[in-house]
């Protein structure tokens, strides 16, 4: 006698089970392996541009950088664009008197209690510009000893397309910053003066 083997129910049925549990899984992993790709890319671009912005900044701190700021800039775009070739740089540059002063409002006298720098409040015109401001960092380089916050913004094109599937943006923007001090070359020069606000 011949034995006659059963058909399996198609509950009970496992052949190509694996598959289909792939083709639900795969587009959720390779949406987290590109997610995860795109963070440390961006966190070696970021790293890379540190870098080279601290090693620029050494070079902006003795007498004469004035006259090559461009070159010294260049210099940075140099190290950054071998890793990130479409990379948009903006560079800026404040001068402060001291390490403290960074970011800080130019002082004024509060006479009506508002918080603002108005109806002719008299106020200390640190940076020279003529009108009170509420960062007291004079634009540029600065003088000798001058605390000088020297800063790199690098804007690029995400190298992952699944910013999009998620809601992300598709430009990544890393801002390096940096503060020191330049060489004591000659006396500390200021430029503060006495002024009311408008």
């Amino acid at each position: 006698m011949i034995a006659v083997k059963e058909a399996p129910f198609l509950l009970e049925d496992r052949d190509g089970a694996t598959a289909v549990e792939f083709a639900l899984i795969s587009p959720v992993l390779v949406l987290l392996l590109m997610g995860l790709f795109d963070i440390g890319f961006s966190v070696y671009a970021n790293t890379m541009l540190q870098g080279a912005l601290q090693r620029a900044a050494r070079s902006s701190t003795v007498e004469g950088a004035a006259g090559s700021l461009a070159s010294i800039d260049s210099a940075v775009a140099t190290e950054i664009h071998p890793v990130v070739p479409e990379a948009a740089l903006v560079f800026s540059r404040k001068a402060y008197a001291n390490f403290t002063d960074v970011g800080l409002p130019e002082d004024f006298t509060d006479s009506n209690g508002n918080g603002a720098c108005d109806a002719g409040e008299p106020y200390e015109d640190a940076n020279g510009s003529g009108t009170w401001d509420r960062d007291r960092g004079a634009a540029g380089l600065g003088g000798a000893r001058d605390a000088v916050l020297y800063t790199v913004t690098m804007t690029y094109t995400r190298k992952f397309p699944m910013a999009s599937l998620i809601g992300m943006s598709e430009t990544v923007t890393n801002k390096a910053s940096t503060i020191l001090r330049n060489q004591p070359y000659d006396e500390q020069k200021s430029v503060a003066k006495l002024g009311n606000c408008t």
